[in-house]
């Protein structure tokens, strides 16, 4: 791995970085998975075809993309319907779609797509095989589609404010991989090279998709009008992402992958160590990290949300972005250590979402200090991870009070403090949110609350003697085995464990939501409530066919000539 010039500055402590409110900050950075598969892409010389497109003039039919990368092949198999606008709706309950896809392994047969179009299009109700790697689906964004189409059909560009302030043109409802459905599972998969960063299947069939849905719309303009339609503006177009609606179902994901979530952060955390170590910034790193923030701060002005708290969250950042230009431009960017200096500022006088967004401002101009971190944020889930029946009870406690001592000083008997459940749908086996004392949901709880159960545990560990054996208090308290397991994981793990209450009445799901997808490496968070957001995936980003000539992978902020023109 690369190797700073100071490495005395060291991650920051779990207890700042893992609160729910500090995770709901995260912004993209240079380790999101999106920015990770393009990266390799790139520079491994991937080539790309439309191997099948047979779509009629309402948008219905069947394409076929394919990526080729050094040893296979992949292909996003889409199926195109014409919906009903009566039908469509971003509920997992929903049972049709304006678009459904499969990532593919291998290039496909005729039989294999006659196979898949019986069944992808059902979702949840048809049947796939280990050689379909994910299944996902898609709705039209009642805004823009079809106005795009009549711009084009009619032979004039879009207005760009109403581009930007949607920014997508589908909005994917569901990305299923690792065995979801019958798919392969991840096993298959971990050990190619291309697929050892987390979640690099479904960023690539997302990405995929993006290409898919832009030409579907130029395509149903030109059958409209072929003699009057044009294409996207190559600016306009590059604008536009693939949105994305994620609920509750994923919210509990980071609470039972705590090695993973180590994984992602502390890999967070060393790049923005590294960084800080830098003994000096060369006039290069200087204006790349300038021409960043500038960019920033357009992106930001892109930024729409219909959630009071999301606004005033936006606006919030957008102030202090420019108090951070200002200060910037007063202080500068020499001297010993800069970047430390300026994080201490940043500490200082910024709020957490403009601090988050600092964090990954600093590492643009450093990809060779922290792109290879990227190796460093899967994990071996099969591993056991035995609780240690050795250890002494006083150890277990003392980790304990390390990890879990926010949960020590709370009044669990208040009710505000475990005022939710969470609990799995009969339905759909999804994961839901409830109320503890207005419904009767108490005896279907999931273990998602470790700082309860934490503080359960540590009461029943004060009335052990100091050097009994964890075995025995097991053998005593087997109602907390489940925490004992959790806390020497977190032991070993220092970002596994959010320290944070989550079941309070307080909590935001929306900011585990949020930690997650941006580490995907979504942006333009828009929360429909506190328990689900829309998100936009590969805005800016090169097309398939525009990667190779693309140049540094800074397409996560929009380039300043875009507000230019």
């Amino acid at each position: 791995m690369a190797q700073t010039a100071d490495p005395q500055i060291q991650r920051r402590d779990p207890n700042v970085v893992m609160t729910l409110a500090r995770m709901g900050s995260f912004h993209q950075c240079r380790l999101s998975f999106m920015r990770v598969l393009l990266r390799r892409m790139k520079s491994e010389n991937w080539r790309f075809e439309r191997r099948l497109f047979d779509i009629d003039a309402k948008g219905v039919g069947r394409a076929v993309y394919t990526a080729h990368g050094p040893e296979r092949s992949y292909s996003l198999i889409a199926f195109a319907n014409d919906l009903p606008p009566e039908k469509r709706s971003d509920r997992v309950i929903a049972t049709e779609w304006d678009a459904t896809f499969t990532l593919f392994d291998g290039i496909p047969t005729e039989a294999d797509i006659d196979r898949l179009s019986r069944n992808i299009p059902k979702q949840e109700a048809g049947r796939v095989t280990e050689s379909e790697l994910s299944v996902s689906r898609a709705n039209r964004s009642v805004r823009l589609f079809d106005y795009v189409i009549d711009c084009l059909a009619a032979g004039r560009q879009p207005d760009p404010e109403q581009i930007w302030a949607v920014g997508y043109l589908m909005r994917t409802t569901a990305v299923y991989g690792s065995g979801k459905l019958g798919a392969a599972d991840r096993e298959k998969t971990e050990n190619r090279p291309e697929f050892r960063a987390p979640f690099q299947v479904e960023m690539l069939s997302v990405y995929l998709t993006r290409a898919f849905v832009l030409d579907l719309v130029e395509e149903m303009a030109r059958l409209r009008s072929p003699e009057t339609a044009v294409v996207l503006d190559p600016v306009l177009r590059r604008s536009l992402g693939i949105g994305n609606s994620t609920g509750l179902g994923m919210a509990p994901y980071l609470i039972n992958h705590p090695v993973l979530l180590n994984n992602w952060i502390a890999a967070r955390e060393e790049a923005l160590a590294r960084v800080r170590s830098v003994a000096s910034a060369s006039e290069a790193e200087a204006d790349r990290f300038r021409e960043m923030l500038a960019r920033s701060i357009l992106n930001i002005s892109y930024w729409r949300s219909e959630h009071p708290m999301q606004r005033e969250k936006v606006m919030g950042l957008a102030r202090d972005i420019e108090l951070l230009a200002g200060h910037v431009e007063a202080a500068g960017l020499a001297g010993g250590h800069p970047w430390d200096a300026l994080w201490r500022w940043g500490e200082a006088n910024l709020g957490l979402e403009a601090q988050e967004l600092l964090v990954s401002l600093m590492m643009e101009p450093y990809g060779r200090l922290v792109d290879d971190l990227h190796i460093c944020m899967a994990a071996n889930e099969a591993a056991a991870h035995r609780i240690d029946g050795a250890m002494q009870v006083d150890a277990l406690k003392n980790i304990v009070e390390d990890v879990y001592g926010w949960a020590l000083t709370t009044d669990w008997n208040a009710q505000t403090a475990q005022a939710r459940v969470w609990y799995t749908s009969e339905e759909k086996l999804e994961p839901r949110l409830g109320e503890r004392f207005e419904e009767p949901l108490a005896p279907y709880e999931q273990p998602l609350a470790p700082g309860r159960d934490a503080a359960a545990m540590y009461r029943d560990l004060t009335a052990m003697a100091g050097d009994a054996t964890v075995a025995a208090f097991v053998l005593a308290h087997p109602e907390h085995r489940h925490i004992v397991r959790r806390a020497q994981i977190a032991a070993r793990y220092p970002y596994a464990e959010i320290r944070d209450n989550t079941i309070s009445a307080a909590m935001m799901p929306i900011d585990l939501l949020r930690a997650k997808l941006a580490f995907f490496g979504a942006s333009h968070f828009d929360p429909r409530s506190d328990r689900w957001v829309r998100i936009n995936m590969y805005r800016d980003a090169p097309f398939p066919h525009e990667l190779a000539a693309s140049g540094d992978d800074d397409w996560a902020y929009p380039a300043l000539e875009e507000a230019a023109q």
